[in-house]
């Protein structure tokens, strides 16, 4: 007797077993991912130092070298054994006379930065707080000033700074710096101003504090970063800056650290002696350096506060 097997079980696919996932299998994938992910950040990350960090390194090697050997078509590993200071020694005793250079750059960019923090400050606050008619407009003009480059209106700031008797001045060259750098202060400190909610300032004019007792006292804490931000930006910008001491300037003992870098020439027909022209830019990257570091923090939630407002 035989037995008929229905169509339908004859035909139908034999199912697969189901395969069975190993407990924690989805955790250790995304632990090796997480790994993974660390991994080419810190690399990224140390590759990009090394494009930063290798030409200082460098240039600070380089500084220590006397002029033959940095100019030498054929370097050797024995020059760099042979190391001395003789570059910032001459630099500081010598006819380079680079300390009041030095001084005279000091001074510039700390009056600049404090000119344009206080006045970015002031400025910002009035944007940020007060409605005026025109506010947006004014402001506008403001950050269109940003576009233009000073190169471009050089020569009737000359002119009026002549006629004001603010040329071959330190003092002139702090209005002309500070004159330079408030547009993109403004612009941080008003975007600053309104990132603080205005109940805070509502609560210190009841508790009977004034308009500039409230901004000392109970906003200044708080604006810190967008400060710190406008003074770093102006320094670094006074501090590198060549043209306008250039034009503004005559007097060799008034000139900042860049003009005295360009004169630094010794040898006939004007040859430049790079070993003290190295040392001399090792010198003024130091406090650039120095300051980024200090105020890196606050530099950059400046930067951010203001690229979340703007």
């Amino acid at each position: 007797m035989s037995t008929t097997v229905p169509t339908e079980l004859a035909t139908a696919p034999a199912t697969a077993p189901q395969r069975r996932t190993r407990p924690g299998a989805g955790a250790d994938r995304a632990r090796a991912e997480s790994r993974t992910k660390v991994v080419l950040y810190v690399v990224g990350g140390v590759l990009a130092s090394l494009v930063f960090l290798v030409p200082l390194l460098w240039s600070i090697l380089r500084s220590f070298q006397s002029n033959d050997a940095i100019v030498s078509s054929t370097p050797t590993w024995s020059a760099l054994t042979q190391l001395s200071l003789d570059n910032f020694r001459a630099l500081f005793t010598g006819d380079a006379d680079i300390a009041r250079a030095v001084g005279n750059s000091l001074v510039v960019s700390t009056a600049t930065a404090l000119l344009t923090a206080l006045l970015a400050t002031l400025a910002g606050y009035g944007f940020g707080r007060f409605s005026f008619r025109g506010r947006n407009t004014l402001f506008g003009v403001v950050v269109v000033t940003m576009m233009v480059p000073f190169q471009a209106i050089i020569t009737p700031l000359y002119l009026q700074m002549n006629a004001m008797g603010l040329t071959d001045s330190r003092l002139g060259l702090v209005l002309f710096y500070s004159t330079v750098n408030l547009p993109f202060g403004v612009f941080v400190m008003r975007n600053a101003f309104e990132t603080i909610p205005a109940e805070i300032e509502d609560s210190a004019h009841v508790d009977g504090a004034g308009t500039f007792r409230t901004l000392v006292s109970v906003l200044r804490p708080m604006l810190v970063p967008g400060i710190a931000t406008s003074a770093l930006y102006a320094f670094l910008a006074s501090w590198t800056e060549f043209l306008g001491a250039l034009t503004f300037l005559t007097d060799d003992r008034k000139y900042t650290l860049p003009l005295s870098l360009v004169n630094l020439q010794a040898g006939a027909y004007g040859s430049v002696n790079f070993g003290y022209l190295v040392a001399g830019a090792v010198v003024a990257m130091i406090p650039c350096v120095v300051l980024y570091v200090a105020l890196q923090r606050f530099y950059v939630a400046g930067l951010a506060s203001g690229a979340v407002k703007g």
